[in-house]
């Protein structure tokens, strides 16, 4: 098990064999998007392979990673996003969707880093997104490190989310 770091983080896991993780980022907020990338990047870095792909917005992160895990390529996933509130109730419910689809993929089996930042204004945003301040993007793609980490040790399976994506050809899904 990793000791504590510093600030009270893990370490960073290392590995026998490198996993491969996919960088899901929406960059509406495209400054503070490519920070969060950029700290991702650095904790990955060494201990790590990893893609990106970018989407439209925070709401389409979960169904992306959703997309990407039917490839079994895998091993785990960083969500990466910047919403910041607006003068509409908009902003609640892409905060509360977006990390409720995370929750959702986690509890299934995935391993995803949730590093969608919600903040009030860009001064939040900048304090949580630069590499040199908060560093919320290094910190998840080192919680996505660390479920990858307990994955390989108990034999983690992906499951599913409560319904059956394939189906029979009567009709019947594939569990029944």
């Amino acid at each position: 098990m990793a000791e504590r770091g510093k600030e009270g983080h893990l370490e960073r896991p290392l590995f026998e064999s490198k996993p491969l993780l996919l960088i899901v980022a929406a960059p509406y907020q495209k400054r503070y998007v490519d920070w969060l990338c950029q700290g991702a990047a650095a904790v990955l870095g060494g201990v790590a392979e990893y893609e990106r792909i970018d989407v439209p917005g925070a709401l389409e992160i979960p169904p992306a990673i959703r997309i990407a895990s039917a490839s079994d390529r895998y091993d785990g996933y960083v969500a990466l996003g910047c919403v910041i509130r607006g003068d509409t109730t908009h902003y609640e419910i892409v905060c509360a969707e977006s990390a409720r689809g995370i929750t959702l993929l986690g509890l299934s089996g995935l391993c995803i880093g949730n590093g969608i930042i919600t903040v009030e204004d860009e001064t939040q945003a900048r304090s949580r997104a630069d590499p040199a301040l908060m560093n919320k993007g290094g910190e998840a793609a080192l919680a996505a490190l660390h479920l990858i980490g307990l994955a390989r040790r108990f034999g983690g399976r992906q499951g599913q989310l409560g319904f059956n994506l394939r189906s029979s050809a009567a009709g019947q899904s594939s569990s029944d």
